[in-house]
């Protein structure tokens, strides 16, 4: 029997949509070309930090099986492609993993079969890209199958909103296309979205994170003003988040990171650039962004010297390393920057995290200490970088050691923040 969703691309996307399919009582298939990802499944094993190993037995219990082979996608009625869009060593839009997955999407096409592409992009992807590649196949979109674009909505760590209860926004090439797309998704989903067509869908996706990307730029700026006027920022904020219309709260950092808001703004800048459009807003966000990790080397420059200590001959502990709290993801975290900065001063730079074991930077360890106490205790200088919940509890002055705070939670007299 076909299955009735075929997975291409078994990630934070990809599991996560396979699990909420097999729990809407369909037949899942999963495609992904690292063997370790589906070994690991095949063992009962989550890569996925949402996701832990009872998800996956529960899986397992409803027919779900994974394959590096494309052959599993032969026949799906439906195949949802969510392969990470990243950018290049150079910070330009990569859509290689795509490309690459539609292809073997096209080489297993079926007439009939619904696909709709999960995977952010630029405007007109779907259209441009997508579609010639599964019409080489001699199939015609709104004929002989059908061809969506519906944007992923995953928040990893996100305890309040899960993919159920997010509203979902689908569109098609064409009215036909829409209605399918519609009429699968409202099996996995309490609401569904139906934008006009796949450019305003591939819009609204990256809008969705452009915004964060604007607001986290202004009040990282905000702090920066602050420091200069001797302004509190942290309480700023938190008297302006009391207004109950009109402010939406967002806080200062070391930088942003993560599989969104670093990225997709990118994708939006370079489409416009190409036609001729210069987003200035997106332009001055991304200066401002890009300059915080090198802020956060010299604020944590300045402080050992102020006490004493030659940069060149410090310890640096650096503590939350992963780009969100309370999640072991390290894709586009800030922490690779703050570690290139210091290492380029000469310091010596350890971490904690409670959610990853290993991190390098440039193919260099970091090395880990056992836990937050250690890490502060042997440092010169400890450097908050992200709040997870284990650092909540951590007396800061008990450790003997100045810490800078990035994030504005911890407290004592030893805590200087950003």
């Amino acid at each position: 029997m076909p299955a009735d969703l075929a997975v291409v691309g078994l990630g934070y996307v990809g599991l996560p949509l396979a699990r909420r399919a097999c729990e809407a009582g369909l037949d899942v298939v999963g495609h992904d070309t690292d063997p370790a990802v589906v070994d690991g499944l095949a063992q009962g094993r989550s890569h996925v930090g949402d996701l832990g190993d009872r998800d996956i037995a529960a899986m397992t219990a409803a027919g779900f099986r994974a394959a590096t082979d494309p052959g599993i996608l032969t026949g799906a009625r439906t195949v949802a492609v969510c392969v990470p869009t990243g950018l290049t060593p150079s910070g330009e839009p990569d859509l290689g993993p795509l490309t690459s997955a539609v292809r073997t999407v096209a080489g297993r096409l079926s007439p009939g079969t619904l696909v709709s592409v999960e995977s952010t992009s630029h405007p007109g992807t779907t259209e441009e890209i997508v579609r010639p590649l599964l019409e080489a196949t001699g199939l015609r979109v709104g004929e002989d199958f059908h061809l969506a674009y519906s944007p992923e909505r995953i928040d990893p760590g996100n305890g309040r909103f899960s993919l159920r209860d997010t509203p979902k926004i689908v569109s098609g090439c064409t009215t036909l296309c829409a209605k399918h797309a519609a009429g699968f998704y409202e099996q996995l989903v309490d609401e569904v979205v139906v934008a006009r067509g796949t450019r305003e869908a591939e819009m609204a996706k990256l809008l969705e994170n452009a915004y964060r990307y604007v607001n986290i730029a202004l009040v990282d700026e905000a702090a920066l003003y602050c420091e200069r006027v001797g302004i509190d920022v942290w309480d700023a904020l938190r008297c302006a988040g009391t207004k109950p219309f009109g402010f939406a709260p967002f806080r200062p950092g070391p930088g942003v990171g993560g599989h969104c808001v670093p990225v997709d703004p990118r994708y939006l800048m370079a489409h416009a650039a190409a036609r001729g459009f210069s987003f200035r807003t997106l332009d001055a966000a991304r200066e401002v962004l890009d300059a915080m990790p090198g802020h956060v080397v010299e604020r944590a420059r300045g402080l050992l010297r102020r006490t004493g200590t030659d940069p060149a001959e410090a310890r640096v502990a650096l503590l939350g390393v992963t780009y969100k709290a309370d999640v072991a993801d390290l894709r586009e975290s800030p922490a690779y920057a703050v570690v290139r900065g210091l290492r380029a001063a000469g310091v010596r730079v350890v971490h904690h995290d409670p959610y990853t074991e290993d991190f390098a930077v440039d193919g260099v360890p970091v090395p880990r200490q056992a836990s937050a106490r250690e890490a502060v205790a042997g440092a010169d200088l400890a450097v908050l970088l992200q709040d997870h919940a284990e650092y909540r509890s951590v007396d800061w002055d008990a450790a003997g050691r100045p810490v800078l705070d990035t994030r504005g939670t911890a407290e004592g007299h030893r805590v200087e923040r950003l």
